[in-house]
Parts: C-alpha cells; sequence; structure tokens
C-alpha cells in the first residue's frame, strides 16, 4: 500500500519542477504569444506525454545508463542548448512578418521527444524514479504510481505559462511592444540554454 505521504511528497516535487521556469515553460510562453492556448495545446499534451514514456524507461532502467555513461548527459545538454538556441532565433526571425502570422506551433509528438533532450527533463525523470520509488510495491504498480501521476500535475502545471502567453497576445495589441516582449523571450530562451550547459 503506498502511503498518503509519498503521493503528497511526489505531488508535490512534480509541482514544483513543473511548474518552474525551464526550457518547456519558456517555449510555452513563447508559443502562447505567437499562436494563442488553443493552438498551443498539442504542445501542452505532448510534454506530459513525453514525460510519462521517459519516467517509465527511467523506472524500467535507463537511468542507469547515464550513471555508467555521464558522456550521454553532457552530450543532451547541447543538443538543448543548439534546440533552444535555434527556437529563440525563429521568434526573432518572425519579426518582420508580425502582421501575418508565420511559423507552427509544436506539434505533440515534437514536444514529446524535446524531453528526451531536456536536461531538466531528465532531472525530474531520475528523481522521481529514485526518490519517490515504492520499492516495497509490486514493480509494475512502483512504476505506473511514479509514472502515472506525473500527467496529472505537469498538464496544469504548465497551462499556466501557455495562459500566460496568450493573455500577453491578447492584451498587447502595439506591434512594437508585442516585439519587445518576444525579443525579451528569446533573450530568457537564450539564458536557459546557457544554464543548461554551465550547470
Amino acid at each position: 500500500m503506498i502511503e498518503f505521504k509519498l503521493f503528497f511528497a511526489l505531488i508535490s516535487y512534480y509541482f514544483v519542477m513543473f511548474v518552474t521556469p525551464g526550457p518547456n515553460n519558456a517555449m510555452l510562453t513563447a508559443s502562447g504569444i505567437k499562436f494563442g492556448f488553443k493552438r498551443t495545446l498539442p504542445h501542452l499534451i505532448g510534454i506530459p506525454f513525453g514525460h510519462t514514456i521517459q519516467i517509465s524507461l527511467v523506472c524500467f532502467g535507463l537511468g542507469s545508463l547515464f550513471q555508467k555513461y555521464p558522456l550521454i548527459q553532457f552530450y543532451l545538454k547541447w543538443i538543448c542548448f543548439v534546440y533552444l538556441l535555434y527556437l529563440g532565433w525563429k521568434i526573432v526571425g518572425s519579426f518582420s512578418n508580425n502582421e501575418k502570422e508565420t511559423g507552427k506551433p509544436l506539434k505533440l509528438y515534437e514536444a514529446a521527444l524535446f524531453q528526451f533532450v531536456n536536461p531538466k527533463a531528465w532531472v525530474v525523470a531520475l528523481t522521481a524514479a529514485t526518490a519517490f520509488f515504492p520499492s516495497e510495491e509490486n514493480f509494475i504498480v512502483a512504476t505506473s504510481f511514479v509514472a502515472i501521476t506525473a500527467p496529472f500535475i505537469c498538464f496544469p502545471s504548465i497551462c499556466l505559462w501557455a495562459f500566460f502567453g496568450s493573455s500577453i497576445k491578447l492584451i498587447i495589441k502595439n506591434i512594437k511592444i508585442k516585439k519587445i516582449v518576444e525579443y525579451f523571450l528569446a533573450v530568457l530562451l537564450l539564458i536557459t540554454a546557457v544554464i543548461i550547459v554551465i550547470d
């Protein structure tokens, strides 16, 4: 029987990790501003979907690869860094076309796949699978507990960032102010990318 205090601790951990700034939330805010909340939904669904698969794989032993081959994490950091730089460039590159919408929001599978190069997502998965795994339970039950709890906390937590972005889209009609906000988001993505590499 999984104790309530373990369940509460896992929920608290997931909430703190999913709601705090990171690559996913920076991307969701940018997507909310550019495309609105409704068109960002596939991105929003893809993140917890990818997390669930990732956490399950870690519980099934994938996490031991990071211990055995620490270089994997190094390469993942650089892949994430390059991807975030690309997204920042895409935001900046869209300024000349502010009158007409350019680009497309991330698809569900793209958002899910991004979790596998997102260092923060790996930290969440590895910590959840080690610190909150109820080892006295049946393995399948324990894995399901850790993995299936994630999307129920992840989705509403990250929705806040997409809502924030889409609210800015609705409030800001002035193109110059919108450009400033988008530049600010591009810089935030750059800072996030740098932090990931030097962390």
